[in-house]
């Protein structure tokens, strides 16, 4: 079967596995795994921050942003089909008690206007702007990337208000090897950013969030309030290690498969609408054929994700070029009216 329902379906290889095996461990409670504080260390210097904290999931990090950030009652910024808004169980409502402001971007993109516009000014009527948040590259934009001008326009912007600039960052490596930058300059405006271990570049379990000295240090006790306090869990930091050493390389050629398929559907009549970007390929078809074309890609031996008539197609380091030259026959062969 050929995964291409999203790139949290890899699965490590036997070298990835050997490492995590073999990783020194302690209690990470404890602050005392060696492996854990090794990941930690490098990712911050790699993002230019003072500090990074792993966490179980990339949806814990951006809570843990919001958490350190926010107070009760406070308010962010997000894009309106931004992950934090749309997937995340409310939870930052739910947990932090702090409502979101969404509002329609372009591509992922709050235009500077509409973006300052939405900032709260202060009245007793009104929550508190504490935080931006962004998300590149942008999932529900089709894998667009958010550009370093872009995040530094807003990153001034926030900084002239005196709020909080927070990326979600889950493939923030595809952003960054589409755009072909140091990580470090991309995000220099940013306050914080969450990054995925566990997508594009492979690692079975994991994010980081990345920061100042304080803004870690309230959310590691956050992380431990909760559940994220992990003990010995080197051995995932290790294939995290092994994750960003080894990872960013495939990205480019995911993004050549992405390309390959995006164009094939961009030639078929029976397809409506084409948004690809980076590993994501977004389309629609009408309604009436939704059902038959999960059924004949999976009688191919082909999973896409479907919503309605929306699917979704991501490439990963675990769709060769022989698999995606499989995709591109059935696309080629597929007849709506059969």
């Amino acid at each position: 079967m050929i995964e291409l329902r999203s790139d949290t379906f890899t699965v490590a290889n036997h070298k990835m596995r050997e490492v995590m095996a073999q990783a020194k461990v302690g209690d990470d409670v404890y602050g005392e795994d060696p492996t854990v504080n090794e990941l930690q260390a490098q990712v911050a210097k790699l993002f230019g921050k003072e500090r990074s904290l792993f966490v179980p999931t990339g949806t814990m990090g951006n809570l843990l942003a919001v958490l350190s950030v926010c107070d009760r009652g406070d308010e962010i910024i997000t894009e309106y089909n931004m992950h934090m808004f749309k997937y995340e169980v409310a939870n930052i409502s739910a947990i932090a008690s702090v409502q979101i402001n969404p509002i329609s971007g372009v591509d992922g993109k709050i235009p500077l206007d509409y973006l300052k516009s939405a900032i709260r000014e202060e009245n007793i009527h009104f929550p508190q702007t504490k935080m931006i948040a962004l998300e590149n590259t942008h999932n529900m934009a089709g894998g667009k990337v958010l550009e370093k001008s872009y995040i530094d326009a807003v990153g001034k912007l926030a900084k002239d208000k005196g709020l909080h600039l927070h990326i979600d960052g889950a493939r923030i490596f595809n952003a960054q090897v589409s755009l072909g930058i140091e990580m470090d300059s991309l995000v220099e405006n940013a306050d914080s950013i969450m990054v995925c271990l566990s997508k594009g570049l492979g690692a079975p379990v994991g994010s980081m969030l990345v920061g100042k000295n304080d803004f870690i240090e309230k959310a590691l006790k956050y992380r431990k309030m909760l559940g994220g306090g992990m003990r010995q869990w080197g051995h995932c930091a290790a294939a995290g290690l092994y994750a960003l050493e080894n990872g960013p390389k495939n990205l480019k050629k995911d993004h050549e498969h992405c390309e390959m398929i995006g164009k094939a559907l961009a030639e078929k009549d029976w397809v409506e609408s084409v948004d690809s970007s980076t590993n994501i390929c977004r389309f629609t078809v009408s309604e009436t054929i939704s059902d038959k074309l999960v059924e004949y890609m999976e009688k191919n031996l082909i999973k896409i994700q479907r919503t309605g008539s929306f699917f979704r197609i991501v490439t990963h380091l675990n769709v060769s070029k022989k698999d995606v030259e499989k995709v591109l026959d059935a696309i080629n062969q597929f007849k709506p009216g059969n």
